[in-house]
């Protein structure tokens, strides 16, 4: 699955949210889910895949992640909710 994407990870339902952009899920959030990524995410634990979004080019994908970032967390969290909303880790679906 070598493609631009926009995620969010987080460390459990309402918990610590992440946004990330990578070209290639699978491979970034395994790292993610084995703490390899030093900071935020392994800090606090933050290793579960609960959205995320394919974009056509990688300039997309980052000014996607940009005006993710810059979010309430209310509209994150509504975001991830309108199509997850259970908060299940979303990575065993990648493959």
């Amino acid at each position: 699955m070598k493609q631009p994407c926009v995620y969010l990870l987080s460390s459990r339902r309402n918990g610590t949210l992440y946004a990330g952009v990578t070209s290639n899920l699978p491979k970034r959030v395994w790292e993610h889910r084995k703490h390899l990524v030093e900071g935020f995410t392994k800090k606090y634990g933050v290793d579960r895949l609960v959205w995320y979004e394919q974009h056509e080019t990688m300039e997309s994908a980052i000014a996607r992640e940009k005006a993710i970032k810059s979010w309430k967390r209310a509209w994150k969290i509504e975001l991830i909710e309108a199509e997850n909303l259970e908060w299940l880790d979303l990575y065993e679906t990648l493959f």
